[in-house]
This record gives structure tokens, sequence and C-alpha cells, in this order.
């Protein structure tokens, strides 16, 4: 005779529950991107630090309902420091003009005549006409470049912690390499250039798609943000170095063509964007390309290196510290 065993009330609601855990973290990141999506639509896309941060950290918290306490002190643990750090660098960022070192005018746009004949920025903006469309593309891509970061470390963090903690310290690497030297060498960008009447004429651009998109606001908003922070930290161009810094990460985690094709030139517009809207040389530009190439093979080759010989280091450590004990015991 077959017993059939009913399942107990408790033992269905325990059955039930990462269903419902699910459920509920779609359900709240449903809300969540529909929420970002209306604030992108009436004001473009977040470019201030900290409204990037209460986003990435908000829409990462969406994920971690049914799945224990121990998701929320992980999420807090690991990017309340991260996100401390980098707030503390812009603001460093914004000082770093006033600390008495000479601002250079003359020198990058004399580098990039030496190179091309031409300041590039200079030409572009008095030979090529953009249409409508480009000047769009311009400022995503130039918005992009403070929400592309943030996502990319969000889905590292979801996914592969280890990958996370490298890009992290990438990331605060690369932060600290460029303000070191903006304290060293603040230099102006070409739009500031050409108002001390040091190059020709040239106009900041980089906001104008949101007019053409019909967000004046986000443009506005843009230039608010653009006029908080140092006007004379240009060397390196950071915006090209994240870019270049998220391609070679990016092209270790994707498999396919299409996708090593859109992260190159990713890298490769970001660049060709600033030098056109006037916010950077190509010299900038080129630098910003090597410090995200010195910090990715840093941390991708160097610190594992290190980490290795200071293990080793610890182990010699602890078995000289055994090996005497053990004499002294004997002794």
């Amino acid at each position: 005779m077959t017993t059939t065993v009913v399942p107990t009330p408790a033992v269905l609601v325990a059955a039930d529950r990462p269903a419902r855990g699910r459920r509920l973290r779609t359900a709240l990141s449903t809300l969540h991107l529909l929420a970002l999506t209306a604030v992108c639509l009436v004001l473009g896309l977040p470019t201030d630090r900290l409204s990037v941060l209460l986003w990435v950290l908000t829409g990462l918290a969406c994920r971690c309902p049914g799945r224990g306490r121990r998701a929320a002190v992980q999420l807090l643990v690991d990017w309340v420091p991260l996100g401390a750090v980098l707030l503390v660098y812009d603001a460093s960022r914004g000082l770093a003009d006033t600390l008495g070192a000479p601002v250079h005018v003359a020198e990058p746009a004399a580098v990039d005549a030496a190179v091309f004949g031409v300041v590039p920025t200079v030409w572009l903006q008095a030979n090529v006409a953009v249409p409508g469309w480009l000047a769009v593309v311009v400022t995503l891509v130039y918005s992009s470049h403070f929400v592309v970061t943030p996502l990319l470390l969000a889905g590292l963090w979801l996914r592969d912690r280890a990958r996370w903690r490298r890009f992290a310290a990438m990331v605060v690497g690369l932060s600290l390499a460029g303000l070191v030297t903006y304290v060293l060498y603040p230099a102006a960008p070409p739009w500031l250039a050409a108002r001390q009447g040091v190059i020709g004429e040239v106009h900041r651009h980089s906001g104008d798609g949101w007019a053409e998109l019909g967000l004046p606001r986000a443009g506005a908003l843009l230039h608010a943000g653009q006029g908080s922070v140092n006007p004379v930290a240009a060397v390196p161009s950071l915006h090209t170095a994240f870019a270049v810094l998220v391609c070679l990460v990016g092209l270790t985690l994707v498999r396919r063509r299409w996708q090593r094709v859109l992260l190159v030139a990713y890298a490769v517009a970001m660049p060709v964007a600033l030098v056109w809207s006037g916010e950077h040389y190509v010299v900038d530009t080129v630098l910003g390309a090597l410090y995200a190439g010195a910090v990715f093979l840093g941390v991708t080759l160097v610190v594992p290196v290190l980490g290795r010989a200071a293990g080793r280091a610890r182990g010699r450590v602890s078995g000289a510290g055994v090996s005497v004990t053990s004499t002294t015991s004997r002794g």
C-alpha cells in the first residue's frame, strides 16, 4: 500500500520563498528602471557622481530581497567605501587648481599644432558642419562617461565579485593618477584657451545634443555640473581614460566579435567627440589612453605578482616562527 505524503503548510511556504523573492526582485527592478527612464526623459542622463551612485545603489538594492540580510550587508560593505573614495576624489579635483601651480594654457595647443600643423579642435569646428543627429551622438557619447563605468561596476558586482574588486581598484587608481596630474600640471581645455585668445575660435558643444533631443533642461544641468568642477583639469582626459579602461576590461569579458567591435568603437568615439566639442586636445586624449593602459596592466599583471610575493614572504615568516618555537620547546 502506497502512502501519500501531503506537504505541510510550512513546507509549502518554504518552497515558495525563492519564487516570491524572484518576483519581488523583478517587480522592484522594473519600477526602478521605469523611474530612471522617466528621469532620463525629463532631465537627461544623470551626470553628477552622487546621483549616479544613488541610482546604482538603489538598483542593486532591488536585487537583494529574498537573498537574506547578508546580501544587503555585502552591498553596503563593498559600495559605501568605494562611493566615499570617489566623492572625495570629486571634491579634491575641484580644489586641485587652487594649490598654486601655474595653469598651462598654450603648451597643449602647441603640441597639437606641432603634430598636425593646426589645432584639430579649431580646424574641426571651423570646417566640419555637424548635423543635429551627430550633435546628439556627441552629447550621448560624452555623457556616457558618467554612467558606463558605474554600470559596469554594478554588473560585475552582481556576477563576479573578484572581477569587481579588480575593476574597482582600477577605477580608484585611475582617478588618483588623474588627480595627482591635475595638481602638478593644471591645463586649460580648448574652449577656455579660446576665451583667453590663445587659440582660434572654439565653442563648447558637448551638451548641444540635449537641445536637439528637446531636453534643454538636461543641457542646463550638464553645464551647471561642468561649471562646478575644476575647469583646468584637462590633462589627462579622464573621459578618454575611462572609455579605454571600459574597453580593455570589456574585451576580457565578451566573446562575440560584434561586442568587441562595439567596445573598440566606444573607446575611439569618446576622444573624437571630446576633440570636436572643444573639451580636450588630441594630446589630452592620448595621455588619457596611456594612463588607462598603465592602470589596467598594473592591476592585471603587477598587483597579482606583488600579492603572490607577499604571500610567499608571509609563509616564510610563519615557517621561521614555527621553526624557532619548535626548537625552543625542545631545548
